[in-house]
């Protein structure tokens, strides 16, 4: 990892507490340089692992003096060692040191001691690289030993989960270690504001993704246009735990980010808002005319549906329909721009929304459902009036609509900070990405076991219907050899439908969605023993690792069900490694239908054909499609965010010549 003015593989000390970086411009390859990125990418994968593979028998050797000293000589030499590092950096011999260190304490401490390929890890992301790491490989004591290092050497430290509870549990999983050396340790949850200045002053800080950016960003609207660092330091921005600070972080110095192509590339589509109620018309009135005013519209003639994009596109024929409305309308319609914003927002709600699926309601509250990890957003609400018209829709209380206060993406925050690293189980597709948006290369790291993972041969229903009776099936086959069962499904509302057909069947089973997430850890310390069964949303997706009984794996392991197929390839390769983990056994299969929601982005005369085959081409076809709908899901997803990007650059931009902050 390099900062501007320091030599490679050297990481000293963060001296200004309040330190982030420039936004840099992103660095999109045309297809010559993507072609040559792609030849080039195994030679230089190969050249990066020998330099590192070198570090692995002087770390072996460290470590068996390490093995040898008793509780009191290696309290006492970490002690010595805080103070080396301190001074030195991270220069390699410090680093090598360190992870001996780190090893043996984690055997001490935890009963678990670091395998070559997690060193290798921890080495990659310290060169400031995403780790692709087979699930199962252990990632987050491999993150714990590039946190260490880098905390031991003065620079704070941010460890970035898709979820609290991730956070949590790596946390908890880890604090023994980071106690014995010394390091200072705190954990951000949702919801919960009190004494952040005091956690963020931790040398190590775990927190998911959404609130350390918000956090961030309250800072910034806390500063105004006060963001030089003179203001930053009057302010009180950075000093350690200072109660009285205007704002709670103390800089972007070092995040690992868990799971890095979730979080920076999967929810980058959307930009992080913090909004304030603004004095507007009445809104029940307001969604109640909106509904009215694309009353009777016709898809295709007066509207297109972009379900790959989820966007509406008005058609002229469309927006000459609407001004003849908004001619017989009082002039509440007058304004073009405010008529046509209000229908799209209209027509998604009503087209592209759905109840069970993007959101749930509660207490007569609309709840947001986040699509990538299948949590509630509790105080979360979408903008533009969207949220407004969807509460209409489901017949809840109309909340006031609300001004955006500031924003930013993640791909604009997570530059900030002076060095990115991560680690994910799927980061190899979006590589090209990651390195244009952020700087970070990805380096494949081997697996310390081969993996015993049974792909069994997928099936392919003509109905939903049909497909949840052969997932039964397939449910009972399994309990009867003795094996636990995980079903996995894209929505709330399929979890339910499915959890339906289980109950009329009379199989006991457990649910894990947004709306049943109580008693989560419960469920997921259960899924592994045998004979159960466990429908969940990706709730029981990144980062879950569920224990599977010695009797279940002598029975052939967990077996899990693919009940659909999710916009990325990636995704769908998440839910896959929740079994066969460090070299287990265990099998998945793919249980699909025609009718499946991913198929509206293929070609709907050949979806119609394929219904329409024996059940042994049917299949063949179905495959094909599913793949295609995939790609253009995930080019689709692609071209947003660079779109996203590019906007957030403009109005970086515009910002910057106005003096205010995002």
């Amino acid at each position: 990892m390099t900062a501007a003015g320091q030599p490679a593989g050297v990481l000293l000390p963060a001296l200004d507490l309040g330190a982030e970086r420039e936004d840099p411009a992103p660095k999109f390859l045309d297809w010559l340089d993507q072609w040559l990125v792609g030849v080039t990418s195994p030679l230089r994968q190969r050249a990066r692992l020998r330099r590192m593979y070198r570090a692995l028998p002087r770390i072996e050797v460290l470590g068996r003096d390490y093995a040898g000293m008793t509780e009191v000589e290696l309290v006492e030499r970490v002690a010595a060692f805080r103070g080396v590092m301190r001074r030195g950096g991270l220069t390699q011999a410090n680093i090598e040191r360190c992870f001996a260190i780190v090893r043996e304490i984690s055997w001490r401490k935890l009963g678990l001691r670091h395998h070559n390929v997690q060193i290798l890890g921890g080495l990659a992301m310290l060169d400031g690289r995403v780790a692709e790491m087979a699930t199962g490989e252990g990632k987050t004591i491999t993150a714990g030993l590039a946190a260490s290092a880098a905390a031991l050497a003065g620079t704070p430290v941010h460890v970035i989960t898709v979820n609290d509870y991730l956070a949590e549990r790596d946390l908890a999983t880890l604090k023994p270690v980071y106690d014995f050396l010394g390091l200072t340790t705190g954990l951000i949850q949702s919801g919960d504001r009190a004494g952040r200045p005091q956690i963020y002053a931790s040398d190590i800080v775990y927190a998911s993704n959404k609130e350390v950016t918000f956090d961030y960003l309250r800072d910034r609207m806390a500063l105004g246009q006060r963001t030089g660092l003179l203001h930053r330091k009057l302010s009180g921005f950075g000093q350690l735990g200072n109660e009285n600070s205007q704002t709670v972080m103390r800089g972007l110095h070092l995040a690992i980010v868990d799971e890095a192509d979730s979080a920076l590339v999967d929810e980058a589509r959307t930009p992080l808002i913090i909004s304030q109620e603004s004095n507007s018309v009445d809104e029940r009135d307001w969604a109640e005319k909106t509904f009215r005013l694309v009353e009777d519209l016709q898809q295709d003639v007066d509207y297109l549906l972009l379900p790959d994009r989820r966007r509406i596109e008005l058609t002229e024929a469309g927006k000459d329909r609407l001004w003849t409305r908004a001619e017989a309308a009082d002039g509440f319609w007058r304004n073009r721009i405010r008529r046509e914003e209000s229908a799209r927002q209209a027509l998604s709600a009503s087209l592209l929304f759905r109840r069970g699926e993007h959101y749930l309601v509660a207490d007569e509250t609309v709840q947001i459902v986040d699509e990538f990890t299948g949590r509630i957003m509790a105080d979360r609400t979408w903008s533009d009036g969207l949220h407004q018209l969807i509460e209409f829709k489901e017949g809840c209380k109309v909340t006031p609509r609300k001004r955006t206060a500031a924003r930013i993406t993640y791909q604009r925050f997570f530059r900030r900070y002076l060095r990115l690293a991560g680690m994910s189980g799927t980061a190899y597709e979006v590589k090209g990405e990651l390195g244009a948006v952020y700087g970070l290369s990805v380096l494949a790291v081997p697996t310390h076991v081969s993996p015993r993972r049974a792909k069994l041969a997928p099936i392919v229903c003509a109905t939903r219907e049909e497909k949840w009776n052969r997932i039964v099936q397939e449910v009972e086959t399994m309990r009867t050899l003795g094996r636990p069962v995980l079903i996995g499904t894209r929505s709330v509302s399929a979890s339910q439908e499915l959890s339906a057909c289980l109950d009329r069947a009379r199989i006991e089973h457990a649910v894990l969605n947004a709306e049943q997430s109580a008693d989560e850890a419960n469920i997921i310390a259960g899924a592994g023993r045998v004979g159960t069964v466990t429908v969940a949303t990706n709730m029981a997706g990144r980062g879950v690792d569920i224990k599977v009984d010695p009797e279940a794996l002598a029975m052939g392991g967990l077996h899990v069900v693919l009940s659909e197929r999710h916009d990325a390839r990636r995704i769908d390769r998440q839910m896959e490694g929740r079994t066969a983990r460090k070299g287990d056994r265990g099998s998945t299969r793919d249980i699909l239908s025609l009718e499946d929601s991913i198929l509206d982005l293929a070609p709907q005369r050949l979806v119609e054909w394929a219904s329409r085959r024996q059940s042994w081409f049917r299949r063949r076809a179905a495959l094909v499609l599913f793949r295609v709908a995939q790609m253009r899901a995930e080019r689709a997803h692609a071209s947003e965010r660079k779109d996203l990007l590019d906007q957030d650059r403009r109005l970086g931009v515009l910002l910057a010549f106005s003096g205010k902050s995002e």
